[in-house]
């Protein structure tokens, strides 16, 4: 979406008349107005009770309202091509949107799918803050009601609005007390504990400069089943939730000494590997409970790389978000400061599942021992200095379109909470518009982690097949890791 067109010129003036002078937009936020970054974050939240909207309606306007970047319009500034921020006065009605639903409706969890679906095939309407609140008053197999948050990316990063989410939330056990998040122990990837390990950094770097310049200019993803054409930033998604017990991944964790993350990005590649497999087969029309000479459909030396973002700031805290909630004003760790590396996914069907997380872990051990993620932050603001916010979108949508998906993770809160009242049972945020088929999301909550898929059916027309192997894949993961510690106890 060119910025010229989405986002209007509107006329502000103070009180006596005078034309305000009003904050641009950061450059970051800038680019999610850019062709193929026109990205919305959604929020999917699953209620234990019913729907009280008018407790919710009053509870934001004393809290998400008093945020400066939720009370304040996107105006277009045609003179200087800019976009700034414009306060305004704020109808809750406008963004706290309640359908009308038949109560008996045939297939509810289909509803409720379709209607998520539905919104990502839509835009916010700059006439307004750009997020929106929706309320499903029904219930489901598994909630008594869905709450449905979308957010445009220019508000913030994935760390900032969970941050600020989880700061209208309060612990259900203790009402009075805020949600807390894991603490890792680790306060940066990098560190550098002798000579070698900063050559290792650099020569890490390098070669992630590299195939990053290569990718940029010709060094595409093979062309799978999981590979989107061009146009698929423009059509809707479909969302997909598997929750795992956080037990079942924190015992592959110390069974093979490696980290939560590398579990969850090795239970991602054997997922991919076994949906790819079966979509493979299919290709070829071979019925493999017949073909036991073969198993593996896979053409070999496939390249499948997923864009891997990286929080660029200190740990937003959610007590701070709260605190600027009440005083309106925006601390310096908001907005969107992010950064990217390119992963590479060992794709294929292996003997043993805990090689999926140890090439998992090879991999991201590379990419945290190098500057990989401050580069490409560095690079889209050189870009962004030296030709414009139209050259940094070109340069990112080309990236993006070139490999095959995006993968993120955020860690959520350690306690069950409640939203204004209504306690959660699970929290899914993920993104559309992004010019890839595939979205991975990976978020704790409580005793609990869900991926969450985002995918273009029209590429990936079986998104439930695609959660059920990821699942399987964790399943057999953690069997082969607990059999192998059992060996090893002996």
């Amino acid at each position: 979406m060119d910025s010229s067109k989405g986002v209007k010129q509107i006329k502000t003036k103070a009180k006596d008349g005078r034309e305000e002078d009003h904050e641009p937009l950061s450059p970051m936020a800038r680019l999610f107005h850019e062709l193929g970054s026109n990205v919305y974050i959604i929020t999917m939240m699953g209620g234990k009770t019913k729907i009280n909207p008018d407790v919710i309606k009053q509870n934001m306007v004393r809290s998400v309202l008093w945020h400066p970047r939720f009370s304040s319009l996107q105006v277009l500034d045609k003179e200087t091509g800019s976009i700034k921020w414009i306060p305004t006065n704020v109808n809750i009605d406008d963004h706290v949107i309640v359908p009308d639903i038949d109560p008996n409706i045939t297939c509810p969890d289909k509803f409720v799918d379709d209607y998520i679906s539905k919104l990502s095939s839509s835009h916010i309407e700059n006439s307004k803050p750009l997020w929106d609140l929706h309320l499903l008053d029904i219930k489901t197999s598994n909630d008594e009601a869905t709450a449905v948050f979308c957010f445009h990316h220019s508000l913030g990063d994935g760390l900032s609005l969970m941050t600020l989410l989880l700061a209208t939330t309060r612990q259900s056990s203790d009402t009075n007390a805020l949600p807390t998040l894991p603490v890792s122990k680790n306060s940066g990837y990098i560190k550098f504990s002798s000579v070698w390990s900063l050559v290792q950094v650099l020569w890490n770097f390098i070669v992630a400069v590299i195939l990053f310049i290569f990718t940029l200019l010709f060094l595409k993803d093979t062309e799978t089943p999981l590979k989107a054409g061009v146009g698929v930033e423009n059509r809707p998604r479909r969302f997909v939730r598997k929750t795992a017990s956080l037990a079942d991944v924190k015992a592959v964790k110390d069974a093979m000494n490696v980290t939560l993350n590398d579990v969850a990005l090795g239970v991602t590649q054997a997922g991919l590997s076994s949906y790819l497999n079966r979509r493979y087969s299919e290709i070829r029309d071979v019925d493999r409970t017949n073909d036991h000479d073969k198993n593996d459909f896979i053409p070999k030396n496939i390249r499948l790389r997923a864009t891997f973002f990286f929080n660029l700031r200190a740990t937003t805290r959610i007590d701070s978000l709260a605190e600027t909630m009440k005083t309106g004003r925006v601390g310096r760790q908001w907005g969107n400061r992010i950064g990217y590396v390119l992963l590479p996914f060992a794709i294929g069907v292996k003997r043993n599942p805990l090689d999926y997380v140890r090439e998992a872990k090879a991999v991201i051990d590379r990419k945290k021992s190098s500057l990989e993620p401050l580069f490409t932050h560095f690079v889209v603001n050189l870009v962004l200095k030296l030709f414009g916010i139209k050259a940094v979108g070109k340069l990112n949508y080309k990236l993006f379109f070139n490999t095959t998906l995006w993968f993120t993770n955020l860690p959520g809160p350690e306690q069950e909470v409640t939203f204004y009242g209504h306690d959660l049972t699970y929290i899914a945020p993920s993104c559309y518009g992004q010019p890839n088929s595939l979205m991975i999301h990976v978020v704790s909550y409580m005793n609990k982690l869900t991926f969450v898929i985002s995918a273009d059916e029209e590429t990936i027309p079986d998104p439930q097949r695609l959660g059920d192997d990821l699942e399987e894949a964790l399943h057999v993961i953690k069997a082969s890791a607990l059999l192998r510690e059992s060996v090893k106890n002996k």
